[in-house]
């Protein structure tokens, strides 16, 4: 709890830093963020070559179209499971390099980003290099991280007395594409990609989730709890319009179009997978401490889909989410997933 206060205020710290133009954040985060992307990379081309296999089996009648879709659900829950614990060790170094940023290890670099940065391009019209400020592909492609506060929703409102407010935290990551929409104006992108979406809510008044039947219910705990959290994770694909008010520049008589240079607002939605629920349980017991994770399905939708939007400047925004569906099917309270928080678009 405290680790996490501390790396949200640092965040925002960051966000309105990063308005006032220091970025020194930014380029050991991005090494971060390209060992997360290759991770996601290395564990999907593996998820794919064994499902290729079961393809394989399946159109020879080895197995069932039951057994096949058996398979390969129980291999995509085991390489989330891979990326969860991967991507959770390059978690931590961000976390490190968030304390660092905090005591003062990471200077600031004074002559970072205050000047213009020449690239050198080709001129094709005299077959030529030269220098000139360079335009991006009218395609690009960014690391997304974002974190915040999670909560449920009830006939719209908001269920803090049944969860910790501050307690119940998400986390995001993924790859996103962000395509301009219109060949010689840079405000309208479609931004869309791939995400794990990690929803974390913990229940207030020493409680935890018992399934009964049809029906999942907070029920109070006969041993006093140090922690009560559940947790659940998505596999995602967002998908938004993006207004990006970077202004075009000209040179020699050329425009050239950047984008996540100034202010950015985007609105949208998502739709993905439920591939893991899980509840977790600390206890101290005879002076021995104990966590408890418990797996299950726990009558959790198995689709998710939602609304979200996000408003910033540069690479920096503030994110809110909310899902359409309830998480539990078949309860008689519909509750629906919440959040808002810090959103980092990486280019």
């Amino acid at each position: 709890m405290k680790n996490f206060t501390l790396y949200l205020v640092v965040l925002i710290f960051l966000f309105v830093s990063k308005v006032l133009g220091q970025e020194t954040f930014e380029s050991k985060a991005k090494k971060i963020a390209n060992k997360i992307e290759k991770i996601t990379k290395e564990e999907k081309a593996a998820l794919k070559e064994e499902v290729e296999v079961i393809n394989v089996q399946l159109s020879e009648g080895k197995i069932t179209q039951e057994q096949a879709d058996k398979r390969k659900k129980e291999l995509a829950e085991a390489r989330a499971t891979i990326i969860e614990e991967k991507v959770t060790e390059a978690q931590n170094e961000l976390n490190d390099l968030v304390q660092q940023k905090v005591d003062g290890k990471i200077k600031e670099d004074s002559l970072s980003k205050k000047y213009s940065i020449v690239f050198h391009v080709r001129d094709r019209d005299r077959d030529k290099s030269k220098d000139s400020i360079h335009g991006e592909k009218r395609t690009t492609s960014q690391f997304v991280f974002a974190m915040g506060l999670n909560n449920m929703m009830v006939d719209g409102k908001l269920q803090d007395s049944n969860y910790s407010f501050m307690g119940s935290h998400f986390y995001e990551w993924g790859f996103t594409y962000n395509s301009r929409l219109m060949k010689n104006d840079n405000l309208l992108h479609a931004k869309y990609g791939l995400s794990l979406m990690y929803n974390n809510i913990r229940p207030t008044d020493n409680r935890s989730f018992a399934v009964n039947g049809d029906q999942t219910e907070l029920q109070t705990n006969p041993i006093n709890l140090d922690e009560s959290r559940f947790r659940n994770v998505y596999i995602v694909l967002p998908l938004h319009l993006e207004f990006d008010f970077t202004k075009p520049q000209i040179s020699n008589g050329k425009t050239y179009f950047r984008t996540h240079r100034s202010f950015r607002f985007g609105i949208g939605g998502y739709a993905g997978i439920n591939v893991k629920s899980k509840q977790i349980l600390k206890f101290d017991q005879d002076d021995l401490d104990y966590k408890t994770t418990i797996k299950g399905d726990y009558n959790v939708n198995n689709f998710i889909y939602g609304l979200s939007s996000y408003i910033g400047y540069r690479e920096f925004s503030l994110y809110a989410k909310y899902d359409l569906n309830p998480l539990f099917q078949d309860n008689l309270v519909k509750e629906n997933n919440i959040s808002l928080g810090i959103r980092v678009d990486l280019n």
